[in-house]
């Protein structure tokens, strides 16, 4: 993948300056070729879960330092999204979850604290890769758990779709009596994902 500028900047720095948590210098060097390009290496971009045609965010600061960060349609709207997953919590009766293409934006029903940043599960970007939606309707059906570090299983999950990019997913997981998705909550959850990619496009 190519970008314009590609700089790795120490942590100290950046966290006197409040820019970020936590960053750590990887020792890789790269030249910026004729065009103005820079290939960031495969093994940052498989950590960093960066693919092909995702949209990176630019930062810059009075130090000439240039930080790209990947940019979510998703986190964009997270307030709508936390009013949302509470609505969708309440009506539903368990625990909704709101993501983009790596990480937890909006959480309801369940320790918001447990589950917000926390990163998707390999299961659940495979899924919305593929533009699937799930339904665990019976033990028959496989589970699914979209979020790592987490117990709790998808019964209801429906990939956010923007302007012909994957964007995120909307999800109720389960929770005491709700082992199983019933037809509302199935509909509630696609109702939301259309809701949201109907928002990022305007």
């Amino acid at each position: 993948m190519k970008v314009l500028i590609y700089n790795i900047c120490t942590t100290a720095h950046l966290c006197r300056k409040g820019m970020v948590k936590s960053m750590k210098a990887t020792g890789i060097v790269r030249r910026i070729d004729d065009l103005g390009r820079v290939v960031i290496p495969k093994e940052i971009r498989r950590t960093m879960r960066i693919r092909e045609g995702d949209p990176l965010e630019i930062y810059t600061n009075v130090d000439g330092e240039v930080i790209f960060k990947k940019y979510s349609p998703v986190g964009e709207i997270s307030n709508t999204a936390a009013q949302y997953a509470e609505v969708l919590s309440r009506i539903g009766g368990c625990p909704a979850v709101i993501c983009d293409r790596d990480h937890v934006i909006a959480a309801s029903g369940i320790q918001k604290k447990e589950v917000l940043e926390r990163r998707v599960s390999n299961s659940l970007e495979d899924l919305i890769e593929q533009r699937k939606s799930h339904v665990y309707k019976s033990y028959e059906d496989k589970q699914l758990n979209p979020i790592e570090g987490m117990d709790r299983y998808a019964i209801a999950c429906s990939p956010i779709i923007s302007q012909g990019d994957v964007s995120g997913a909307v999800m109720m997981l389960s929770a005491e009596g709700h082992e199983y998705a019933n037809p509302e909550q199935t509909a509630l959850v696609n109702a939301a994902a259309m809701y949201f990619s109907k928002q990022m496009e305007e």
